[in-house]
This record gives C-alpha cells, sequence and structure tokens, in this order.
C-alpha cells in the first residue's frame, strides 16, 4: 500500500503509511513537528506509528541545519540483531528451557548489570572518547562498563526463532541502556533551557531543538554518535555470549558461522543525502531501508517477525516500520488483560508467564501482518520467523 498525504494544514506535508486515521493527539503531535520551519521536504509515518514525546514513535524525519534530542528519544540507538545459524529445528527438542535458563543467567536483564567486564568490553575502543562526553556523565563510565552487555527492561527481548525452513535464527532488542538515557536527558534539558533563553515559541517544549553550527549542536551530535556505537556493541556483545549458550546445547560447545548476520538501529539519527540534499535524518522507531538494507521487524512475544531487504523507497527517506507498534499502553494491557489470557497468547513460546511480563502481551501489539502488507512498497522479506523462546527485560 502507497501512502496517504494526511489532511492537514502545515509548511511541510505529512505522509503516512498507516492505513487507519491517526487520533487526535497523534494528529496534534505530527502536526507539530511539521509545522517546524527546518523540517525538510515532509514527515513520514511508518505503519506502527503511535504516541510518543515531541515526534510519534515510527516517525521519520529529515531537517535542514537543525537537530530534536526528544526526536530521537532517550533510548539512544535502540535497535535490533539477529543472526540465522546453521541449526535446525529438531536440535532444539528439549533443550529450551535449559537454553533459557542460561540466557538468563548470562545476560542482566531489567536494571541488572555485570557484576564482571569482559575483555572484549575493556578493549572497546570507543572507551578512549568517554571523557569528550558531557559532563553530566562523566561519573557513569564504570556503570556502563558494566552495563555493556545486558538486555534492560520494557520490550526489550532475546529470542530463539524458527524460519519457515525450520532454520533457527538468534534475536535480540536492546539499546544504549543507561549511560545513552543520562546522555540524552543532559541535552534535552540544554536545548529546552536555549529555548527558554531565546523566547523559542515551540508547538511544544519537547520540540526544543540544536542549530547546526552551535557548540550546543556539536557537542549532542558527538555524545549521540558515541551512544550509538555503544548500543550497536552492546548488542554484538549480548548476541556473542547467546550464540556461545546455543553453541554449547546444540553443537558440544564448538563454534559455528553464522549464515546471515544482522545490527540495525531504529532510534537515531544520521547525516544522509535525500533528494539531492544533505539532510540530518531522525528515524524515530523506525530502520534503515535503502536498497539491500537488511533491516529487522520484530511482532510481539507470540506473534511473527521479519528479516527484511529495503526497497530504497525515496518518499519514506529510505526507512521502514520497527516493529507492529502498540494499540495499548503499558497499564491499560495490564488492566485489559488476565495472566490466563497472557498464557493463551503465548502458547508454545519458552518464555516468563507471570504478571510482570502482562504489558508485553502479544493482544497489546498490531497485528504485524497487517503493518507488513503496509509497508510492501518500502520492504522485501527475506525471512519470516516464530519465537519458540523469549526472554523478557
Amino acid at each position: 500500500m502507497p501512502y496517504e498525504k494526511l489532511e492537514i494544514t502545515t509548511p511541510t506535508p505529512v505522509l503516512s503509511w498507516a492505513n487507519h486515521p491517526l487520533g487526535h493527539e497523534e494528529t496534534k503531535m505530527a502536526k507539530n513537528v511539521a509545522s517546524l520551519p527546518f523540517v525538510f521536504k515532509h514527515v513520514a509515518l511508518m505503519p506502527d506509528v503511535h504516541l510518543g514525546k515531541g515526534a510519534l514513535v515510527g516517525s521519520v524525519l529529515a531537517t535542514k541545519e537543525a537537530i530534536i534530542p526528544a526526536a530521537v528519544g532517550v533510548d539512544i540507538g535502540c535497535g535490533m540483531c539477529a543472526i540465522k545459524t546453521p541449526f535446525t529445528a529438531e536440535q532444539l527438542e528439549g533443550k529450551l528451557k535449559k537454553i533459557r535458563l542460561d540466557l538468563e543467567a548470562a545476560i542482566p536483564t531489567g536494571f541488572n548489570e555485570n557484576k564482571d567486564v569482559e575483555k572484549s568490553v575493556t578493549n572497546w575502543q570507543r572507551w578512549r572518547d568517554f571523557p569528550d562526553l558531557h559532563r553530566g556523565v562523566q561519573d557513569l563510565q564504570g556503570k556502563a562498563m558494566k552495563q555493556m552487555g545486558s538486555l534492560g527492561g520494557g520490550n526489550h527481548f532475546i529470542e530463539v526463532c524458527l524460519d519457515t525452513e525450520n532454520q533457527v535464527w538468534l534475536m535480540l532488542h536492546s539499546g544504549s541502556r543507561n549511560i545513552g538515557n543520562n546522555l540524552a536527558q543532559c541535552h534535552i534539558h540544554t536545548a529546552k533551557e536555549l529555548a527558554k533563553m531565546v523566547g523559542n515559541k515551540l508547538p511544544d517544549p519537547d520540540l526544543a531543538h540544536f542549530v547546526a553550527g552551535t557548540p550546543e549542536f556539536q557537542a549532542y551530535w558527538n555524545d549521540l554518535q558515541w551512544a550509538q556505537d555503544y548500543a550497536s556493541f552492546n548488542r554484538d556483545v549480548m548476541m556473542a555470549r547467546f550464540k556461545h549458550i546455543v553453541e554449547k546445547h546444540l553443537a558440544g560447545g564448538k563454534a559455528t558461522k553464522p549464515l546471515l548476520e544482522v545490527n540495525c538501529h531504529h532510534n537515531y539519527a544520521e547525516k544522509e543525502v535525500h533528494f539531492g540534499e544533505d539532510v540530518y535524518v531522525t528515524r524515530k522507531g523506525a530502520v534503515r531501508a535503502q536498497t539491500e538494507d537488511y533491516g529487522i521487524i520484530p511482532g510481539s512475544m507470540g506473534a511473527k517477525s521479519f528479516i527484511v531487504k529495503g526497497k530504497g523507497n525515496t518518499d519514506s527517506f529510505c526507512s521502514c516500520s520497527h516493529g507492529a507498534g502498540r494499540l495499548l499502553s503499558r497499564n491499560k494491557a495490564k488492566n485489559v488483560y488476565t495472566l490466563d489470557d497472557l498464557i493463551e497468547q503465548t502458547k508454545g513460546v519458552e518464555c516468563r508467564k507471570d504478571t510482570g511480563v502482562l504489558d508485553e502481551i502479544p493482544g497489546a501489539y498490531k497485528p504485524i501482518e497487517q503493518v507488513m502488507e503496509n509497508q510492501s512498497d518500502l520492504v522485501e522479506v527475506v525471512a519470516t520467523l516464530k519465537q519458540v523462546l523469549c526472554v523478557k527485560g
């Protein structure tokens, strides 16, 4: 399905790939962003679009000479990592619970961190740039090192999946942890203070921005790139542990070579060229989908997930959705569904089945098939996956 142009009056149009009308609050948020003078060409809304802070989750905006820290969000570099293994479904028989328990022991979840820092983490080259980060995080390097290789909470997860050929895939979802959150908060605060100082009348205080060429912009851009690198490496560290655990159970500990590897952000900003111009592209809950780019679009636990290849659709700034998108807020999900519903909806998946993860019930998310149908012009499906094991953050 191609996009539709929203019927709103703004200096910049809003193109939507969602096949449903936006709610009042969502429309207002789209309007606010599209009214900013530095937004380039149009705003693109992905099929999984829903309310966020400042900008909609599932939105892509290109900007000239400015960037909005709250539009990138607080989980800088949040994204997905997946590998296709040489293993098949039969080899998993009777081993899922043991794998899950090993994963829960090896990869800290929620607010937890690693007790020891492994060598690959200590050797990460970007630690040398830590002194250049915002002064507000300078006492957090020890914590950042211990959290490298940890999952976090909310909708972050680790999954063992099977594709339609019964091949085993390993997949995880995580970001830049506490350090990314702290960096984001520091810069969002600075942007809001600057807006107040210059008497900037913004439609929403969360749209406070930095202007290119200023020291504040440069400081944010530097910290943003660092946190994005941290997030990507965090996923690599966890994936290495994950792969090792699976190899222990399925190959007697023998190392195997992945048949395909994908690691992509879906909350980030990057310098790119679109419509012949240099712009800053902010993807808030969206994945880059240039021609030949591999991406990962997960459904909820108990639903399908997809490995995709980008089609380089210029109207979407070469982007696609980052998941199914929530239908119900976390609190609403807890009020609407029961533990019995969770057990029913996650049948056949080796995962926690308790009230602690009730807000992540599949029914709280949009149907992933519909989301995929709406973006057939943005990506092609390379593999369709179904979870058989899920560890939630």
